[in-house]
């Protein structure tokens, strides 16, 4: 697994921001997209285009479009979905997928609830989205899960990432055998005993969509 650590002044500028206590969910949810758009770049480099030749008022050009299949972008509800209109602003033609993933707060293991992705992801390249690279069981459960459907190349980007995280997520998709990436806008300290990244930003979906009693 590739991990790519995004050091681009504009990204921790927003990080910061981010993490702020103060910050209130509106400006996070607009912080969000816009630092995920910075990301996408990084994990776009190696996105998947053929030759196209195109006529400028001038002359011929040869450039490239996206090949098919189309990227597919596949959030992890619910936190995720804060960052696929980020994502579809590079991206505004990729295929969009969802994937429900619930953490045992007790336990730390990740199970699916809900899915909505096609039957047969193969030849696909997937963009999964998902804050916060924690404990890493969530995520791992959740590239197993597509690449089991037939998704050959798959890129996580995260807003921040633990070393435990990392580790777990290595271990748990060392079998797979496709090429994997992981963008994240930093790597943090540690998790505490919570399983909550240090220093972090807090609890993402509570952050961006307010608590839900």
């Amino acid at each position: 697994m590739r991990v790519h650590v995004a050091d681009h002044p504009l990204i921790t500028h927003k990080l910061t921001a981010l993490r702020d206590e103060r910050t209130d969910s509106p400006t996070f949810r607009r912080l969000t997209e816009e630092l995920v758009t910075l990301l996408a770049y990084e994990a776009t480099r190696h996105v998947r285009t053929e030759p196209l030749t195109v006529t400028t008022p001038v002359a011929q050009a040869i450039g490239v479009r996206l090949s098919n299949p189309k990227p597919l972008v596949v959030p992890i509800l619910r936190a995720g979905l804060g960052m696929l209109e980020g994502m579809q602003r590079l991206l505004p033609t990729a295929e969009v997928g969802f994937l429900g993933m619930i953490r045992n707060e007790e336990t730390l293991a990740a199970s699916t609830y809900a899915e909505r992705l096609p039957d047969d992801l193969a030849g696909r390249q997937c963009f999964v989205l998902d804050p916060m690279l924690a404990t890493g069981g969530t995520l791992a459960a959740a590239v197993d899960f597509l690449v089991r459907r037939g998704a050959d190349h798959i890129t996580a980007i995260t807003l921040l990432a633990a070393p435990e995280g990392i580790e777990r997520l290595e271990q748990d998709t060392s079998h797979i055998g496709v090429p994997m990436t992981l963008v994240t806008a930093a790597l943090d300290e540690k998790l505490n005993e919570k399983g909550y990244i240090v220093p972090g930003l807090g609890d993402a979906g509570d952050r961006l969509y307010g608590v839900v009693d």
